[in-house]
């Protein structure tokens, strides 16, 4: 039997990009969208665009180009954002916060199933409107909801025990705000370090000329 496909992580990491150009394109009333135009509007090339695409299957049409709504929801399934997954924050201090209310404020394709603190100060309480559990029912809670998806936006010293409560409970796939890098052989996991972000960001800023593009995927 063949293999299936392997998908590049940097063709998973585009998708939503341009999922968010669609969609608002589908707002702007717009019903059909060529590759040159999602190319000016995502500043990736036509090539690329169709490139990723074709990995899942053919959605355009040669001459006309891609039905917004179609291509939209197509991208939602592949993400498996179709039906709006649970997810799970640890950690309701200033990033956590900031984060729930980016999430209420815009339509990620995202719910937040749980919010869990180890503050006793917090728990039992609400953050932007959700119940703040404590962080010592992470993996009962994740398990009975079977929730799939966490962030965990802790102290680098509690990362490592919320990341063991929230495999214990089932959860598939992390991000990692805290700055320590977390893994398991079972589980995807993002790090990612503001810090180290904004230190590899000064690269970018120093006064050579610059070559006025993004910076490359990883």
């Amino acid at each position: 039997m063949r293999e299936p496909r392997r998908i590049p992580p940097a063709t998973i990491a585009r998708l939503p990009l341009y999922l968010r150009e669609l969609e608002e394109l589908g707002e702007a009333g717009q019903d059909v969208v060529s590759s040159r135009v999602l190319s000016e509007l995502t500043q990736f090339s036509s090539e690329q665009i169709r490139k990723d695409l074709a990995y899942f299957g053919a959605f355009g049409r040669r001459g006309i180009g891609y039905s917004v709504g179609h291509l939209a929801a197509a991208i939602r399934r592949i993400l498996g954002i179709a039906e709006e997954p649970e997810l799970a924050l640890v950690g309701a201090g200033r990033l956590g916060t900031a984060l729930l209310r980016y999430l209420g404020r815009r339509h990620a394709g995202l719910s937040v199933g749980a919010v869990f603190d180890s503050d006793p100060g917090k728990s039992m309480g609400q953050v932007e409107g959700h119940r703040v559990l404590p962080a010592s029912a992470i993996a009962e809670e994740v398990r009975q909801r079977k929730i799939r998806l966490a962030a965990i936006t802790v102290p680098a010293t509690a990362a490592q025990e919320v990341f063991a409560a929230l495999v214990e409970g089932g959860v598939q796939a992390v991000l990692n705000f805290a700055p320590v890098k977390l893994k398991h052989p079972s589980v995807f996991v993002h790090n990612l370090d503001l810090a180290t972000e904004l230190q590899a960001l000064a690269y970018y800023g120093q006064a050579k000329g610059g070559t006025g593009r993004e910076r490359p995927d990883a």
